[in-house]
């Protein structure tokens, strides 16, 4: 046990000045006696609740939980609101404040009195966020994921939230179902709070952070609504105030063997695509490198073992958690973990996962009878991407992993989306899509622009899959031969902003290839015509985006926050 005169906190309360004098006034007029917090472990607990964020609009409830368990334990928990990224609402992405909301955490909790801290969160950047700020602070700290929400239903089907909405509206845009049929499905597609319950970028970041070591065990699926998971944030509670009495940090958490095992973890669920860039930003806070070749290098180890949508056939994240949950599906693969490694919960990530079991072998598949042979996402290079590109190639149609075809390019989204249909662009079902300007700066933000929509004429033709390319993302409950996070992007004059309408595109997935089969002379001549768009901010936070704001293959942090550097605690006294 940590002596009070030990705690960070301690700084702020204990001392005999003027300020601490001050402080322990002022925690009066909050309403607090002094048995009830000096010398004990101050605990933030950052919230991203919020009204307009579905994802995370119980963890208001659940921040109360996580409270009750601070207290249990003989700690003083304080509660901070902190920016809450929606992915349903906030525009043009919350791609373009995830670094904000990590700088949100960093400066807050060094700020204050705080001794260990508490993470709430879930909807896709906030996880990443959330854990990029703390690591740059460096506290013991937990991670308590929001929960996927309740599965879907209409009309007797299972509805997967994302993952359905792409299948149904393409079905409406092709005739096959009406305005009654999507009026229904408004009401059926997300039936209670928490994150999308398919395998998406939510699902796939809490589960990483979950092999990272920074949760509760089991904490990752746990359907947000169910009683178990107002336990687990009342665990994680109880918890931290332990770690902070230990003096465990979260950089003796976030190894570059926990990197490693979270990526295994993510191509090994078949997750988002989105993880490759959170993760490479994540572990450069933590001071570990990690790159896109060691994407592909533990690729082609792992197999997907979860049949989970998007990437697997049928089923969703309440199914994944009562077949066992991320405790069960490590449990299927601890040859390739570094299983000594520590946990906020064990000595050891053996410990954690020992007598784990899985509960039904169609959710989570054994080694001998894998979802694909390898990990679900391949990073490709050549002279249309030479600083990578990705695909999530388990939920592509298998035919155009090898296709060559004309490209077809559009300039923005905006004109993608009025032009898409124009007859005159001659679209075929061989066609190569081409979307640009959707990059980290172009986008701005790197908006989930990926996933582009396939023409009225060829979705009633019955074709529901075509190869796309951008420098864009993708929701990770979508699905598609979608090549994405071209680097470097067009913006700043990556290969893509050279590619015309008719240039032939070749992509290979198994060879790891994307080319643009012109020559090397006519993209010099290309070169040297193209000219910089114009900027687009002058003035606010967009200019402090623009001006540091790094590329995907490289995590799309802030340079200044990405570099390495110590930042001094505050004078209290």
């Amino acid at each position: 046990m940590k002596k009070p005169e030990q705690l960070r906190s301690h700084q702020w309360y204990g001392t005999d000045g003027l300020r601490s004098f001050s402080h322990r006034a002022r925690t009066r007029q909050l309403g607090y006696l002094p048995e009830e917090h000096l010398g004990k472990p101050v605990i933030a607990i950052l919230n991203t609740w919020s009204d307009i964020n579905p994802c995370h609009v119980h963890l208001r409830d659940r921040a109360q939980a996580v409270k009750r368990g601070v207290w249990q334990a003989g700690g003083f928990p304080l509660e901070f609101p902190v920016s809450t990224l929606s992915e349903t609402f906030q525009k043009p992405t919350p791609m373009l404040y995830r670094n904000l909301l990590s700088m949100e955490t960093e400066e807050l909790l060094r700020s204050y009195p705080v001794d260990g801290a508490v993470l709430m969160g879930g909807c896709d950047k906030s996880t990443p966020a959330l854990l990029m700020g703390a690591a740059s602070v460096d506290l013991p700290t937990i991670f308590v994921p929001a929960g996927p929400m309740l599965p879907g239903h209409w009309r007797g089907e299972v509805l997967g939230s994302g993952t359905d909405m792409w299948k149904y509206w393409d079905d409406k845009r092709a005739g096959l179902i009406g305005d009654c049929e999507m009026q229904e499905l408004e009401s059926g597609l997300a039936r209670s709070p928490g994150h999308c319950m398919t395998m998406g970028t939510a699902s796939t970041l809490t589960a990483a952070a979950e092999a990272l070591g920074v949760t509760i065990p089991g904490a990752s699926s746990i359907p947000a609504v169910d009683s178990g998971h107002d336990r687990m944030a009342a665990a994680a509670g109880l918890r931290i105030v332990e770690l902070v009495h230990q003096d465990r940090k979260l950089s003796d958490i976030l190894s570059p063997e926990a990197f490693e095992d979270a990526v295994t973890t993510v191509l090994g669920l078949g997750g988002s695509t989105n993880a490759v860039i959170h993760l490479i930003a994540m572990a450069g806070r933590a001071g570990v490198k990690l790159t896109l070749d060691d994407f592909d290098r533990i690729a082609r180890t792992v197999p997907v073992l979860a049949n989970v949508r998007p990437g697997g056939e049928r089923y969703l994240m309440e199914d994944f958690h009562f077949a066992g949950g991320l405790p069960g599906f490590l449990s299927r693969i601890p040859d390739l973990l570094h299983l000594d490694r520590p946990t906020v919960s064990h000595d050891t990530l053996r410990e954690q996962i020992a007598g784990a079991q899985v509960h039904n072998d169609d959710v989570i598949r054994p080694r001998d009878n894998p979802v694909a042979r390898e990990g679900g996402v391949a990073v490709l290079r050549g002279n249309l991407c030479p600083d990578g590109a990705v695909i999530k190639h388990i939920a592509a149609e298998p035919h155009l992993l090898q296709h060559t075809g004309p490209a077809v390019v559009f300039d923005d989204y905006r004109t993608m989306q009025r032009t898409i249909n124009d007859p005159d662009l001659g679209i075929t079902a061989d066609s190569v899509l081409v979307l640009r300007n959707a990059g980290p700066k172009g986008g701005p933000g790197m908006p989930e622009y990926g996933m582009l929509p396939i023409p009225d004429h060829l979705l009633k033709q019955g074709v529901r899959d075509m190869v796309r390319i951008s420098d864009a993302r993708m929701s990770g409950t979508s699905y598609g031969a979608c090549v994405l996070h071209v680097a470097p992007e067009s913006h700043i004059g990556g290969p893509l902003a050279l590619v015309r309408t008719g240039d032939s595109i070749t992509l290979d997935v198994e060879a790891r290839t994307l080319r643009l089969n012109v020559d090397d002379a006519e993209l010099r001549r290309r070169r040297a015509e193209w000219t910089p768009p114009p900027v687009r901010y002058e003035r606010g936070y967009g200019v402090l985006y623009n001006s540091q704001i790094t590329q995907a293959d490289t995590g799309c942090d802030f340079e200044f926050l990405a570099r390495s550097g110590q930042v001094p605690d505050p004078y209290a006294g």
